[in-house]
């Protein structure tokens, strides 16, 4: 069983258990695969997320109940989907599904310390940045310094993770 048919198993699992329908699929990356979960009309539509590793699975896990503990719901004006259940046995974080503008995609952060890079990495780093997000880069910048505040050090800031409504 490749990789790809273990995370589409245990979705199904996940679903199944949960009494959920899996709808599409969102996205497949580094981290693992997204899928929309059919909901009742009106409700707003759920998704999962299931990992590949389990560290990363834990990261985001633990920055959504950080978040959930200190009641975030949006970041400067970006909405940040909401935890609604998760499966450490298999390794899934059920969340609410987010429109733009968002801040997504937290199992690449740290809590409550930053990664050990080097300056020269850093600004290596915040080059790239600059360059992704150009005149957005400052409203970037204080979102990550808010998340810092909550103890979360987001460092995977692309485009597709945090998203603005222009």
């Amino acid at each position: 069983m490749t990789q790809r048919e273990e995370l589409v198993r245990r979705a199904i699992q996940y679903a199944q258990s949960n009494n959920l329908t899996l709808g599409e699929q969102l996205g497949f990356g580094v981290h693992g695969i997204v899928y929309a979960l059919k909901s009742e009309p009106g409700a707003g539509q759920p998704a999962i997320k299931i990992y590949e590793r389990e560290t990363d699975y834990c990261r985001e896990r633990d920055v959504y109940l950080r978040l959930r503990e200190h009641e975030v719901k949006a970041i400067c004006g970006c909405n940040v989907p909401q935890l609604l259940s998760f499966d450490d046995h298999l390794l899934v974080i059920e969340m609410s599904m987010v429109k733009k503008p968002f801040v997504l995609d937290f199992a690449g952060a740290f809590l409550d310390f930053g990664p050990d890079f080097s300056e020269e990495v850093m600004a290596e780093w915040r080059a790239e940045k600059v360059e992704q997000f150009g005149k957005r880069w400052p409203d970037v910048e204080a979102i990550i310094r808010e998340l810092e505040e909550y103890g979360i050090h987001l460092v995977d800031v692309t485009p597709n993770n945090i998203s603005f409504a222009d």
